[in-house]
C-alpha cells in the first residue's frame, strides 16, 4: 500500500530554505508533518516506517537536508521520482527505483531478513559515533539482532561471540571465566584483545586482568536491541584503541508507544529464569526503558547446592532536543556462577571419552561437603561465591548539532564494584590411588578418613586427586569519557576526538590451598596419615595438603589519554576513503606486597601439610610506568552498486602493558600491523561478506601460572594469515541459511616461553583452530491465521588445536549440534524449545594450563564443553 501525503505538482517548486519545526515522533507522523510544512509530496510504504522514530527537527533546511536528518539511523533513504515526489525506500533498495510501483516493492525488500531489520544494520561501532550502514563499512563488522540472539540462545555472554567469524569463544568455564581469542592474536587465555562496550563506550578499559575478562561484567537479556562486533579495522583508533575485537552492546530505547515483554524460562537441569522489559514515552520528546532478569540453579555441572544465582537490571531515559539527543543509562549486575576448570577425561589420540564415573558433560568436584572451608591461613571460603560480579554502571550518550554540519558527541561511563573468583583449581596430578599418592610422599597409607567428621575408613585403593581452593578478590572502578567533534562539508567528514579514562583495581589473591579429594563427581575431602619407615606423618589437616604458593595484595591505578583525528572523503558516488591517527599516553601506578616462603610453619617434621607456604611479608614494590604510542589507519570502500562493494584497509595498533604484566616485570608494548581486503554482496537472494586478513605481532607478553611456583613469562611475536566468510542465503520464502567460516594460519615468531627457555618459533598459536565453521538453516512458516512457526538448527565445527604454546598437547576437533523450534501466537505469545549439544559431544576447549607441555595419553585434565541441555521459554509481548 502506498501513502501519498499532501501531493503538489512538483517537489522542486518549493524554494529552499524551509523553516521547519517538527517534534520527535514516529517516523510516519514526522514525514507527514514534514510534507505539510514543506508542501512536498512524500511516498512511502507503511511497513517500512513502522516502529521507527525520527528525532526533532527545527531550523532552516533544504528539503534534502531535512529528510537526511529525519531518516538518519532508520535504514531508509530518499529519492526523487520523475514526477518530483520524494520516495522513501530502504537504504539498500536498488538505485533504479523511480515509480510508485517500485516504491511499493521496496517496502518489502527481501535483501533484508526480518531478523536483520534495516534499522539494526546501522552500526555505531568502528566509527566516531555517527554510525554507518554495514554495507558501507570499510572494515569487518558483524551485527546480531535481538531475534538472532534468541535463536543462538547463548549460555553466557561469551557464548554469543561464537557467532562472530574469526573469534574463538570458550564458554566451557561457565557463565564467567571465558577465554576469547581473535584472528590468531596470541594469548594464553581470558580475553586479552577484546574490548566490550555498552552504548559505544567501554565500561572497564583493561580488556583483561588476571581472573577478570570483561564478559564477566555484563549479561545478555531482553534489554538489548542488538550487539555489534568489529575485528581489526578502525578499532585501533577509536574508543580504547583496541586492535583486536571490539563488541558493543546496544540497549533498547523507547518508541512512540508503551510496549514490553515478560519471559519465563526453565531447563532440564533445574534452572529457573525470568526476564522482563518495558519501554515507552513519558513526554513528547522523552522516553524510558527498564528491564532485566533473575535466574538461579545448581548448574548443569550439578554442585548439589545453588551454584548459579543472580540478575541484572538496566534502565535508560532518552530525550530528543531540537538538534540532538541525550541518553542516560544505568545498569546493576549482581550475578555469580561456578568457575568451571579442568576435570579428568580419557584421551586416546583424537578420541576423548569420560573418565570412569565422571561424566564429561555434567561432572564437577564441587559438592555440599567441599563447598565451605577455612583455608590454611584462616580465611573462610565458599564455593557458592563462584566467579561473577557485583557492579553498578552509569553513563550518557549526548549528540548535538551545534550548527549545520557541526556536531558534538560525548560518550561517558562510570563503573564501580567487585569481580571476585572462588573455585577449585587442579594442579598437575591426575587421579591415582591413595596408595600411589602416599608413595609419592615417601610412605604407605596408615589411615584414610573423610574430613567432614565421618571417620569411616576409606580403602587405600580409593582414587584421589589434589585440588586447589583458590580465592581472588577484586574491587574495581573505572571512569571513561570519549568526546568527539564532527564537521561535515559536502562529501567530507572530519572528526577529532579526545579519549580519557582512569581505572583502578585492588587485588587480594590466595592461590594454592591443595586439598585431597575423592576423584569423583561431588567429591569429599580426605584426611591422610602415612607410615614413613615406622614414623606416622600427618599428610593433610581438615583435608588440606598444603597452603598458599602465591599471594597478591596489590593496588593499581591506570590512566589513558588519547587524541584521534579521522577524515572521511566521498571521492565519487562509488569511492570513499578514510584515514586517521591516534596518539595515546598510558600510565600505571601500583603497590604490590611481596611474598616470602616458610619451609615448615610449625617446625614439626611429622606434619606435611604446612611445608613451603607462601605468605605476604609486609614489604612492598612499587610500579611507576609511562608509555605512549601513535596508531594509524588508511582505508577505502568502493561500491560497484548498491548491492556489491569492496574495501581495503591497513592499520597499526598497540596494546599497552596492564597491571599484571607490570607486576611480573613485563613492560613491553604490543604492536599489531593489520592488512584487510573485503568483498560485500547484498541481494534479494544472498548477503555475503568475505574478508582476507594478515596480522603481524611484535612485543607479545603474558604470564602462565604454574602450580607451586610464581608466574612464568611468555614473550615474542607472531604472524597470521586468514579468511573470514559470513553470509545468509534465502533461496525461497521462509527459508534462510546463515553461516560463517574462518581459516586461520597463525604461528609464533621468536616467541619464548618458560621464562625464555623454550623457543616456539613456527609453532601454531595455542588454542586457535586452523578451521572453524558454523551453519544455521531456519524455516519460518504461517500456521493457520494466528500462528507462525520457526524451526532452526546449528552445526558448528571446531578444528584441531594445541593446548600449549609448545604444541605438545592436542585438543582434537569436534562438532557441536544445536536445534530449536519457536511458535508465535497472535503476535503476543512466543514459545521456544531449544536443545544445546544434542549429541552430548565431548569437545575440549583447553587442556591443563597449570602444567607445561603434554599430559600424555590416558587420564588427563582438560575442560570439556557443557553436556546436552534443553531450555524452554514462554514470552508474552504487549
Amino acid at each position: 500500500m502506498l501513502v501519498p501525503v499532501v501531493p503538489v505538482a512538483a517537489a522542486h517548486a518549493a524554494p529552499p530554505p524551509l523553516q521547519l519545526s517538527i517534534r520527535a515522533d514516529s517516523l510516519g507522523d514526522a514525514l507527514t508533518e514534514f510534507a505539510r510544512q514543506s508542501n512536498q509530496q512524500i511516498l512511502f510504504a507503511p511497513e517500512i516506517v513502522a516502529g521507527k522514530r525520527a528525532r526533532a527537527l527545527r531550523g532552516n533546511y533544504t528539503a534534502e537536508q531535512a529528510l537526511d536528518r529525519l531518516l538518519k539511523g532508520t535504514g531508509l533513504r530518499h529519492r526523487v521520482a520523475p514526477g518530483g515526489a520524494f520516495l522513501i525506500v530502504r537504504d539498500d533498495a536498488t538505485a533504479a527505483l523511480a515509480t510508485p510501483q517500485d516504491v511499493a516493492a521496496a517496502g518489502s525488500d527481501p535483501a533484508q531478513a526480518e531478523d536483520d531489520a534495516p534499522a539494526e544494520d546501522i552500526v555505531v561501532i568502528g566509527t566516531a559515533g555517527a554510525g554507518t550502514r554495514r554495507q558501507d563499512a570499510a572494515f569487518a563488522v558483524t551485527t546480531l539482532s535481538n531475534d538472532a540472539i534468541d535463536q543462538i540462545s547463548p549460555a553466557s555472554t561469551a557464548d554469543l561471540f561464537r557467532a562472530i567469524p574469526g573469534v574463538s569463544a570458550e564458554s566451557s568455564g561457565g557463565q564467567n571465566g571465558a577465554n576469547i581469542f581473535v584472528r590468531g592474536y596470541p594469548s594464553g587465555g581470558d580475553a586479552q584483545f577484546v574490548t566490550l562496550q555498552t552504548q559505544g563506550v567501554p565500561f572497564f578499559p583493561p580488556s583483561t586482568l588476571s581472573f577478570l575478562e570483561n564478559s564477566q561484567l555484563i549479561r545478555i537479556d531482553e534489554t538489548l536491541q542488538r550487539v555489534e562486533a568489529v575485528r581489526g579495522g578502525t578499532g585501533a583508533l577509536f574508543s580504547a584503541g583496541q586492535p583486536g575485537l571490539t563488541v558493543n552492546f546496544v540497549q533498547k530505547q523507547a518508541g512512540s508507544e508503551v510496549e514490553g515483554l515478560v519471559k519465563l524460562g526453565v531447563t532440564d537441569f533445574g534452572e529457573g529464569r525470568i526476564d522482563a522489559v518495558v519501554s515507552g514515552p513519558i513526554g513528547p520528546n522523552t522516553g524510558f526503558m527498564i528491564g532485566g532478569y533473575y535466574a538461579q540453579s545448581d548448574g548443569i555441572r550439578d554442585a548439589e547446592f545453588t551454584a548459579e544465582k543472580g540478575g541484572q537490571i538496566t534502565a535508560n531515559l532518552s530525550h530528543e532536543f531540537d538538534r540532538g539527543s541525550l541518553l542516560v543509562f544505568g545498569r546493576y549486575l549482581d550475578d555469580r556462577g561456578q568457575w568451571l576448570l579442568p576435570i579428568p577425561v580419557i584421551q586416546d589420540g583424537n578420541n576423548i571419552r569420560s573418565f570412569p564415573g565422571f561424566d564429561a558433560g555434567t561432572g564437577t568436584f564441587a559438592s555440599p561437603q567441599t563447598r565451605r572451608a577455612i583455608l590454611p591461613d584462616g580465611t573462610p571460603a565458599d564455593l557458592a561465591d563462584g566467579r561473577g560480579a557485583r557492579i553498578g554502571n552509569v553513563g550518557i550518550n549526548f549528540d548535538y548539532e551545534l550548527a549545520n554540519g557541526l556536531t558534538v558527541r560525548d560518550r561517558a561511563s562510570y563503573l564501580t564494584g567487585s569481580a571476585d573468583t572462588t573455585g577449585f583449581v587442579p594442579g598437575g596430578a591426575t587421579p591415582q590411588t591413595a596408595a600411589a599418592y602416599a608413595a609419592g610422599l615417601g610412605g604407605t597409607v596408615a589411615s584414610l578418613n573423610f574430613a567432614d567428621g565421618n571417620r569411616a575408613g576409606v580403602g587405600a585403593d580409593q582414587l584421589v586427586i589434589p585440588i586447589g581452593f583458590w580465592t581472588v578478590r577484586k574491587d574495581i572502578d573505572a571512569f571513561v569519557n570519549d568526546l568527539a567533534l564532527e564537521f561535515k562539508s559536502g562529501g567530507n567528514t572530519l572528526t577529532g576526538g579526545f579519549y580519557y579514562t582512569r581505572y583502578e583495581s585492588d587485588d587480594l589473591w590466595n592461590l594454592g590451598n591443595a586439598q585431597l579429594l575423592t576423584a569423583e563427581p561431588n567429591a569429599r575431602r580426605l584426611d591422610l596419615v602415612i607410615n614413613n619407615g615406622g614414623v606416622l606423618q600427618q599428610a593433610t589437616r581438615n583435608g588440606f595438603a598444603g597452603g598458599s604458593f602465591f599471594n597478591v595484595n596489590a593496588s593499581y591505578e591506570g590512566e589513558d589519554i588519547a587524541f584521534y583525528l579521522v577524515d572521511e572523503l566521498q571521492v565519487t558516488d562509488q569511492l570513499r576513503i578514510d584515514a586517521g591517527i591516534r596518539y595515546q599516553n598510558h600510565t600505571v601506578d601500583g603497590r604490590v606486597e611481596n611474598n616470602s616462603t616458610i619451609a615448615d610453619v610449625d617446625g614439626n617434621p611429622n606434619t606435611l601439610f604446612d611445608r613451603n607456604i607462601a605468605v605476604l611479608n609486609g614489604t612492598f614494590n612499587t610500579i611507576d610506568y609511562e608509555g605512549d604510542e601513535w596508531s594509524w589507519t588508511l582505508g577505502a570502500n568502493y561500491e560497484f552498486s548498491r548491492q556489491f562493494g569492496a574495501f581495503a584497509r591497513y592499520s597499526r595498533g598497540h596494546t599497552f602493558p596492564q597491571f599484571d604484566n607490570l607486576r611480573d616485570g613485563l613492560d613491553i608494548t604490543q604492536r599489531v600491523d593489520s592488512y584487510e581486503i573485503g568483498l560485500k554482496a547484498s541481494t534479494d537472494l544472498l548477503n555475503l561478506y568475505v574478508t582476507l586478513f594478515r596480522n603481524e605481532f611484535e612485543g607479545l607478553a603474558s604470564t602462565q601460572i604454574i602450580v607451586g611456583q610464581p608466574p612464568l613469562t611468555q614473550i615474542g611475536g607472531a604472524e597470521t594469515n586468514g579468511v573470514e566468510l559470513e553470509g545468509a542465503l534465502r533461496p525461497f520464502e521462509g527459508l534462510q541459511i546463515t553461516g560463517s567460516l574462518t581459516y586461520l594460519d597463525a604461528s609464533y615468531v621468536d616467541f619464548f616461553s618458560a621464562n625464555g627457555t623454550i623457543d616456539n618459533t613456527g609453532n601454531r598459536v595455542q588454542r586457535q583452530p586452523e578451521w572453524q565453521w558454523r551453519v544455521t538453516p531456519s524455516y519460518k512458516t504461517p500456521i493457520g491465521d494466528r500462528m507462525e512457526g520457526t524451526v532452526f538448527t546449528t552445526i558448528g565445527y571446531t578444528g584441531d588445536r594445541f593446548s600449549d604454546v609448545e604444541n605438545l598437547q592436542v585438543l582434537p576437533n569436534f562438532v557441536k549440534w544445536d536445534a530449536g523450534v519457536t511458535l508465535k501466537v497472535d503476535d503476543r505469545w512466543t514459545f521456544q524449545l531449544y536443545g544445546d549439544n544434542l549429541t552430548d559431544e565431548i569437545g575440549l576447549t583447553e587442556g591443563n594450563p597449570r602444567v607445561i607441555g603434554s599430559q600424555g595419553s590416558g587420564a588427563i585434565l582438560a575442560r570439556p564443553i557443557l553436556g546436552r541441555l534443553f531450555r524452554f521459554t514462554a514470552a508474552y509481548q504487549f
